[in-house]
């Protein structure tokens, strides 16, 4: 009785770890969707002009930006963190000009 016990544990354990692998990669793709439906795409951070990058150095000191994405409009989604561990995104125009925070 003992061992048909313990594997019906162990059996609903591993289950629940299945389960638990799927919400995240349901989580990976729906973030990817969100970013997707938006309009924006990710770019390299080598893309992103050099008046949005100085803009974020002027105004957020020690900020580093993390990702970034571009939509049509010419309008760029910058993802920073601060030297104090929070982060936020930043949209901007290619002129440096803040949109959205």
């Amino acid at each position: 009785m003992k061992k048909l016990f313990i594997t019906a544990v162990f059996a609903l354990g591993s289950l629940t770890a299945f389960a638990q692998e799927e919400q995240a990669t349901e989580a990976v793709d729906a973030a990817t969707e969100a970013v997707a439906q938006d309009g924006f795409s990710e770019i390299t951070l080598e893309e992103v002009p050099e008046a949005v990058t100085s803009m974020i150095e002027t105004n957020y000191p020690g900020a580093t930006i993390d990702k970034a994405h571009k939509n049509e409009e010419g309008h760029y989604k910058v993802e920073v963190s601060l030297e104090d561990g929070t982060s936020g995104a930043l949209i901007v125009d290619e002129e440096g000009n803040a949109i959205e925070q």
